[in-house]
C-alpha cells in the first residue's frame, strides 16, 4: 500500500476533548504522532500512526456545543436537511453522544433511537451499545455526525452499519472538511483523534448512490445524504491529490511572536475544546505561553486541557484576567459575534482561521 505523507506532528493528545481534574494528570495525558497520508490506492486520507486501543471514551470526555446559540442554529439547520430527506421515517443515530441532536430530532416527530455505549444519561430512547446485526434494530434512516472521523477503518465500518441495518436504508453523514481545514491554513484543526479526514469526492467514490451532499457551519463541515446499501472500496476509482501548500503553518511565527511580544495579562484563548487544545499547545512549543483560556461550557470550567494543564476559566473569571486592549484569539470564526458580544468593547478580536492559502 503506497501513502503519500502530507503533514507530520509529534506528541499530540491522543484525546483533545479529554479534561483532567487536575495539572498534573492533563500534562502528562496520553499522546500519539500524526502521520498524515493520502492512501494512493483508494485517495483516502487518514493517520498512519494512529493507534486505536488509546482512545477510551468515558465521562471525561466533554465535546458538547450546544451552549452557543450559534451552535444550536447550526443544529437546527441539519434537523431541516433530515427531515427533507427521512420526514415520516424511523432513525437510529449512532454515536448519539449526549443526545442533544437525538432530543432535538425527537421533538420533531421522528421514532428515532440512539446508539452509544458512552452515554450517561437516562433518556429511554438510548441505548449504552454499539450498533450491530444482534442489536435487533432497523431503521429507515441512520444519523452518523462526527463519528466517521474517529473510526480506524471508516469504509469497513460502513459497511458493518449497512449490514447491521439489514443491508440498506439511507445514511445521513457530518464530518469536518478537510478542503477547509487546508485552505483556511487551519493546523489547530488536525488532531490525533480524527483519524480519519474527508472530501465531498471521497463520498462520491464510497457511495454508488448520493442522494445530496454540500457544506455546512460555514464550509466546517461536509455533509452527505447515500444509499447505505451501495457503500463499496474506493480503491481503483479515480481520485484527485491533495497536499498542503507551502506556507500552510507561517502563522504559528506570526502568532507566537505577536503574544510573547504582548506580555501576561494581554492574551487569551476562546475556546477550550479541539482548535484551542491544539493552538494553545502550538503556541508553547513556538515559546509563546498562553495562561488564560476561556469556554462557555460549565462543564469545562475549572477544569485543565490536555498536553498545557491551562485551566479552563468561564467568561467572568477569564475577561477579569485581561487588560484593556488585550488580545483574545478566537478558535472559530463562527461565534465571534456570539464572544464579541459577551466580552465587550475592551479588547481585540483575532480570528484564527480566517487566513486563506
Amino acid at each position: 500500500m503506497t501513502m503519500n505523507v502530507l503533514y507530520k506532528a509529534k506528541s499530540l493528545p491522543v484525546m483533545q476533548n479529554r479534561l483532567f481534574d487536575s495539572f498534573s494528570e492533563a500534562v502528562s495525558c496520553p499522546v500519539g504522532d500524526v502521520v498524515l497520508v493520502q492512501d494512493e490506492t483508494s485517495g483516502l486520507i487518514h493517520n498512519a500512526a494512529f493507534k486505536s486501543d488509546l482512545m477510551i471514551y468515558d465521562c471525561n470526555y466533554q465535546n458538547e456545543q450546544g451552549e452557543s446559540t450559534v451552535f444550536q442554529e447550526h443544529l437546527g439547520n441539519v434537523a431541516a436537511i433530515v427531515e427533507r430527506h427521512f420526514g415520516g421515517g424511523t432513525l437510529i443515530e449512532v454515536g448519539c453522544g449526549k443526545g442533544r441532536f437525538l432530543e432535538d430530532l425527537a421533538k420533531r416527530g421522528f421514532e428515532i433511537t440512539g446508539m452509544d455505549p458512552a452515554y450517561e444519561g437516562a433518556n429511554p430512547r438510548i441505548r449504552k451499545e454499539y450498533f450491530t446485526a444482534d442489536t435487533g434494530l432497523r431503521a429507515d434512516g441512520i444519523i452518523l455526525r462526527h463519528v466517521l472521523e474517529h473510526i480506524d477503518g471508516p469504509v469497513s465500518f460502513l459497511a458493518s452499519l449497512r449490514d447491521a441495518n439489514a443491508g440498506g436504508g439511507k445514511i445521513y453523514i457530518e464530518v469536518p472538511c478537510f478542503d477547509w481545514i487546508r485552505e483556511r491554513a487551519a493546523w489547530f484543526d488536525v488532531f490525533y483523534e480524527h483519524v480519519n479526514y474527508f472530501r465531498l469526492s471521497d463520498f462520491d467514490r464510497i457511495f454508488g448512490k448520493v442522494y445530496e451532499s454540500g457544506h455546512t457551519f460555514g464550509g466546517q463541515y461536509l455533509y452527505v445524504i447515500a444509499d447505505l446499501a451501495t457503500v463499496r472500496d474506493p480503491a481503483g476509482i479515480p481520485f484527485t491529490p491533495t497536499d498542503f501548500p507551502g506556507g500552510w503553518q507561517d502563522s504559528i511565527r506570526s502568532h507566537a511572536d505577536r503574544i510573547s511580544k504582548r506580555g501576561d495579562g494581554a492574551t487569551a484563548v476562546w475556546g477550550g475544546a479541539s482548535k484551542g487544545v491544539i493552538f494553545s499547545l502550538f503556541m508553547r512549543q513556538a515559546g509563546a505561553e498562553i495562561k488564560t483560556v476561556i469556554d462557555i461550557n460549565p462543564a469545562k470550567q475549572g477544569r485543565y486541557l490536555p498536553r498545557t494543564g491551562i485551566r479552563i476559566s468561564s467568561p467572568a473569571d477569564g475577561l477579569s484576567a485581561l487588560e484593556p486592549g488585550a488580545d483574545i484569539y478566537v478558535m472559530n470564526r463562527n461565534y465571534l459575534p456570539e464572544i464579541r458580544a459577551v466580552g465587550g468593547p475592551s479588547f481585540n478580536y483575532l480570528s484564527v482561521d480566517d487566513e486563506i492559502v
